[in-house]
């Protein structure tokens, strides 16, 4: 943080402080385990633990001592450095402890008897931090009869206690009791609510400004850092706090200590940020092979037929992937998005699954999800993990766990349109933050990811009264399918779900494929027959078909195109491969064996022996 900017205080701390004078006691909750930017000096902000950060705002508030407690140590009191620590142990005693090297151990019992002669001491203003008040409790809705007592006491000395003038300015203080929670509802509700002498103060995730202040400091630690030019380390301060948007002070030290650790420079801080988030050292986009991928047109519209358009997009999804071109990084979206829409049996899946190949050089390294197995409206708990309290809560989310595991990977979502739309707000945190927080509260990161959506929308729509009709025909120009589908889509996110910023996510990624018309059907068909009769050389028997033969499956495969090349698959195995299976097995074909196929009909074919 450039010096002489004047640095302001977590909202949290400001609204204690300002309360302070009306309220006798203080419930914060949030994160509370986090650091906090402080300001040491003029210009000079450096992370510190939130209880020193709190004492240290308590005692320059007016109070004369800060009293801790938590289960392990009891009660201790929080000097600065420097300071003697015989005035606390001489406050302990007053308190009725008996303090062993500045501390008194004490469990929950001692922390309640004493509560009373805290709040009821005389002189001048002390505080005590309850910290770890959460562990307080073991279950909230039956308490024992101790814990009861402990918060009984608690509520009737709020009520009791009273403001007395100290310091110079003459300002009301109470002696004012802190309690440190993880959430509010950890202690129990009739102490808080409608409680009008006790203030719930959230302490929030750090915005922004409170990144930034801290920033700068850690970069001047990193490699180049203390001799960069203001401008660089300018740069380098904002990419940080850009892309650590929802982490913790307590991560971006980590990060910075990550960075000094492994030597990465200030101005490559970007990595040290992926490399903590995801666990890769090096970006693995960077690695993939780009002859591979310049030539990819080729490999692919050999198991893509039909879909040029399709192919040309998606490969520039992928290149964009590489090289970030127009890509911000900020909220850590991911690498790449598609939405593949079109008729079934187009080739939408097997396109995500070729990618996949040229990525991992394995067609079966991506992340799949049939989408219509995510049809209830709890199924979001599949994906990232049940809540706390709920059967299968320790076992955490399909999706979120395959992403921790895989965090470079091509995740694809089948048939989008089948999930409930309860879901689709999952798909809206990934598309717009780059993270989902799992069941058990991790925070997954999808930066390295690329996301593929699949669907059929568009090819059917609903008329007038409501019953379901073809939107798009075979015969129609694949300009019209494209405009269509791309129309129905865009009906069905804003008017049907209501979910119009997904669409919006997506942008101009939404790829419409053509029908499968009949010259494609006809390669397609091809090369089917030609892979089927290859798997039976690789078993050393030779089957040839004739030319009237194939001529005659062709015209049966090709008959109806409604279903693509799943339809053509379905056609070729009730005409070919099921009845030649069946008579190469009656004939006990042996390896080195050839046959031929001289005539074929719906009724079957005829298998001759050379």
């Amino acid at each position: 943080m450039p010096p002489f900017v004047s640095f302001q205080k977590p909202r949290w701390l400001r609204d204690l402080l300002r309360f302070l004078p009306l309220k006798s006691q203080f419930v914060l909750s949030g994160t509370v385990s986090d650091l906090q930017a402080s300001e040491v000096s003029p210009g000079i902000v450096t992370p510190q633990t939130f209880i020193v950060n709190l004492r240290d705002a308590l005692l320059e508030a007016g109070y004369s001592q800060v009293v801790a407690w938590d289960p392990l140590a009891g009660f201790r009191v929080l000097v600065r450095p420097g300071t003697d620590p015989a005035a606390g142990e001489t406050l302990l005693r007053e308190l009725g402890l008996t303090p062993v090297e500045g501390a008194a151990v004490a469990g929950p019992d001692l922390l309640g008897n004493t509560l009373r002669r805290f709040v009821e001491r005389n002189g001048e203003p002390i505080a005590l931090i309850v910290d770890f008040a959460s562990r307080l409790v073991v279950r909230n809705e039956g308490l024992t009869a101790a814990e009861h007592q402990l918060f009984t006491q608690a509520l009737v000395l709020s009520h009791q206690a009273r403001a007395r003038p100290a310091g110079e300015a003459r300002k009301p203080f109470f002696n004012t009791v802190l309690w440190i929670v993880d959430k509010e509802g950890d202690l129990p509700d009739w102490l808080l609510v409608d409680n009008p002498r006790l203030r719930h103060i959230p302490v929030s995730k750090p915005d922004l400004p409170a990144r930034r202040a801290i920033a700068a400091s850690l970069l001047r630690g990193l490699e180049g850092g203390r001799d960069a030019a203001a401008e660089t380390l300018d740069q380098a301060t904002e990419a940080f706090v850009e892309s650590t948007e929802g982490l913790l002070l307590l991560d971006l030290n980590a990060i910075a200590q990550l960075a000094r650790v492994e030597g990465v420079a200030m101005d490559r801080i970007a990595d040290a940020v992926r490399r903590y988030k995801v666990g890769v050292t090096e970006d693995p986009w960077l690695k993939i092979d780009r002859q591979k991928i310049r030539e990819a047109d080729s490999f692919i519209r050999r198991r893509v037929k039909g879909q040029a358009h399709a192919v040309t997009h998606m490969l520039d999804i992928v290149k964009r992937a590489m090289t970030g071109v127009g890509a911000s990084r900020k909220g850590n979206r991911p690498r790449g998005v598609a939405f593949l829409a079109g008729p079934t049996g187009v080739g939408k899946t097997e396109l995500a699954k070729t990618v996949t190949s040229l990525l991992f050089g394995d067609d079966t390294a991506y992340i799949r999800f049939d989408m219509s197995e995510f049809s209830a409206e709890h199924s979001d708990q599949r994906l990232i993990g049940a809540p706390p309290g709920y059967v299968g809560y320790d076992v955490g989310g399909e999706l979120t766990n395959a992403i921790r595991e895989k965090p470079f990977s091509v995740v694809l979502f089948d048939e989008i349109e089948k999930a409930h739309p309860r879901i689709l707000d999952k798909f809206l945190q990934i598309l717009d933050d780059g993270v989902l927080t799992s069941g058990r509260g991790d925070r997954v990161y999808f930066s390295e990811a690329l996301i593929v959506f699949t669907s059929n929308l568009g090819i059917y729509r609903q008329d007038e009264n409501g019953d379901r009709v073809a939107n798009v025909m075979p015969v129609d120009p694949f300009e019209t399918v494209q405009r269509k589908v791309a129309s129905e889509i865009e009906r069905h996110f804003k008017l049907v779900l209501n979910r119009p910023e997904i669409l919006n996510r997506i942008g101009e990624n939404i790829i419409v494929f053509d029908f499968i018309r009949e010259d494609v059907a006809v390669q397609i068909f091809e090369q089917m027959v030609d892979a089927t009769l290859d798997d039976l050389r690789e078993q050393q028997l030779q089957v040839e078909l004739a030319e009237s033969a194939r001529g005659s499956l062709r015209e049966l495969c090709l008959s109806d195109l409604s279903n693509g090349g799943r339809g053509i698959r379905n056609q070729l195995e009730a005409y070919l491969i099921n009845p030649l299976a069946r008579a190469l097995f009656d004939q006990d074909a042996q390896p080195g064996q050839r046959f031929e196929v001289p005539e074929l009909s719906p009724a079957g074919l005829r298998l001759v022996s050379h």
